[in-house]
C-alpha cells in the first residue's frame, strides 16, 4: 500500500525501477511523525524521546538552521539574523531536502513544530511529505504561560528542562542551561494567539492521522499515550468485510456485545440459538429436522447446526456487510468443523 501511495505521489518516469528501489530501502515501518502544539506544550521533549525510542531522525527549526548543511541553510539564517520571518516556501524546501536524505528514509523521521500553518502543510504535501501520525499536544494557555517562564535549554544536547517540573540532577548540565530566546510573557502570548489562529486549518488537513493529547499531565503519561498512538496502524482504505466470532462463558454478555457491534458497524448479527428457533418457526426443511430436538430439549446435532450456519452466512447480506456470530462453536470439535466448512472469522 505504501509503495502504491508513493507511486501516485511521485509519478516516476520508470515505475518499475522506482518500485525496485522502494523495496530495496525496506522502510515501510520507519516512523514518519509530526509533533505539533503551542509554545511550551512539550514538543521537543516528546520528539527527542520518540527519536531515542525509534532511533529516528529529529528535524526541527534548530536542527535545520544550526546542525545541518543544506543548500538554503545560509539563506534561512540570513532571515533569522535580520530578525525577519523565514518564508513558508523556504522552510518547506529545507524540510524536503532534509527528509530526502538517506538517514531519514532508512530510519524514519520526527518532524517537530512543522507545519505551523495551512500553507506550510500544503507545501509539504505537494512535495510528497505525508506523515503517518500527527501528535497534537494541547494545554490551557495559563499553564503554557507558566511553563514558558521556567523553560531552560541545554545548548550541547538541545534537551529541554524546567526549573520547577524537570530540573536535571547533573551539576554540569545545570551549569550549561540557558534560557531560550523569545520567552517573555508578551512574546509567548503573541505566539499562542498565532497558534490558535492556525490550529483549525492544520487539524482539518491532518484529521485522519491526528490525535490530540493533553500535555497538562505527568510527562510519563503523555509519553505513554503518544507511544500507544504512533504504534497504531491506520486502517486500510481497501474493502473489508468483518467476520467476527464472540466467545465467553454463560452470562458474560456475548449476545449483547454482538448486538451492539452489529448496530454500530452495520453487520449481520447471528445468534446460533436464535437461528435454530427461526428455522423451526419458518417451517423450513432444516427447521423440520431441528424441531424434534428443540421440543425435547436435546442438543441439536452439529451437522444440522453447521448446515444452517453455512446457508445463513452464504446469504447476500452476510457476504456484503459481514457478520458477527455468537453461541457457536462451543467446543474444539465444533471449531474444527467450522473450519472445514470454510467459515473463518477474520
Amino acid at each position: 500500500q505504501n509503495m502504491l501511495e508513493e507511486l501516485l505521489i511521485h509519478k516516476p518516469d520508470d515505475p518499475i525501477e522506482f518500485m525496485i528501489n522502494h523495496l530495496k530501502q525496506n522502510n515501510d515501518d520507519a516512523p514518519r511523525i509530526c509533533v505539533l502544539g503551542p509554545p511550551a506544550s512539550g514538543k521537543t521533549t516528546v520528539a527527542m524521546w520518540l527519536c531515542k525510542h525509534f532511533n529516528a531522525i529529529r528535524v526541527s527549526q534548530e536542527t535545520l538552521l544550526f546542525k545541518e548543511v543544506l543548500m538554503q541553510t545560509e539563506e534561512a539564517k540570513a532571515y533569522k539574523e535580520r530578525d525577519q520571518k523565514i518564508p513558508n516556501a523556504l522552510w518547506a524546501n529545507l524540510i524536503q531536502e532534509r527528509l530526502s536524505n538517506v538517514d531519514c528514509i532508512k530510519q524514519g523521521w520526527i518532524l517537530e513544530g512543522f507545519p505551523e500553518n495551512q500553507e506550510q502543510a500544503w507545501m509539504l504535501q505537494s512535495s510528497g511529505i505525508f506523515p503517518r501520525h500527527v501528535v497534537m499536544l494541547y494545554a490551557p494557555d495559563t499553564v503554557l504561560l507558566e511553563r514558558s517562564g521556567g523553560k531552560r535549554l541545554d545548548p550541547l544536547t538541545q534537551e529541554v528542562f524546567h526549573t520547577t517540573f524537570d530540573w536535571p540532577s547533573d551539576p554540569l548540565v545545570q551549569q550549561r542551561l540557558v534560557k531560550p530566546e523569545g520567552l517573555s510573557e508578551q512574546e509567548v502570548s503573541k505566539k499562542l494567539l498565532e497558534y490558535h489562529r492556525n490550529f483549525p486549518e492544520i487539524f482539518h488537513i491532518y484529521q485522519k492521522v491526528l490525535k490530540s493529547i493533553n500535555a497538562d499531565q505527568p510527562s510519563v503519561d503523555v509519553l505513554s499515550q503518544v507511544l500507544a498512538f504512533v504504534q497504531t496502524r491506520h486502517r486500510s482504505a481497501a474493502p473489508f468485510t468483518p467476520r467476527i466470532l464472540f466467545f465467553g462463558p454463560p452470562g458474560s454478555g456475548k449476545s449483547l456485545q454482538a448486538a451492539l457491534i452489529a448496530q454500530k458497524y452495520n453487520v449481520v448479527n447471528i445468534c446460533c440459538g436464535q437461528l435454530l428457533k427461526e428455522a423451526v418457526a419458518d417451517n423450513t426443511k432444516l427447521g423440520e429436522l431441528v424441531k424434534p430436538y428443540i421440543d425435547s430439549g436435546c442438543p441439536v446435532p452439529d451437522n444440522l447446526v453447521l448446515r444452517l450456519l453455512t446457508e445463513r452466512l452464504s446469504a447476500l447480506d452476510c457476504l456484503t456487510n459481514g457478520w458477527v456470530l455468537s453461541g457457536f462453536p462451543r467446543d474444539v470439535g465444533q471449531g474444527e468443523q467450522l473450519q472445514k466448512a470454510q467459515i473463518n472469522p477474520n
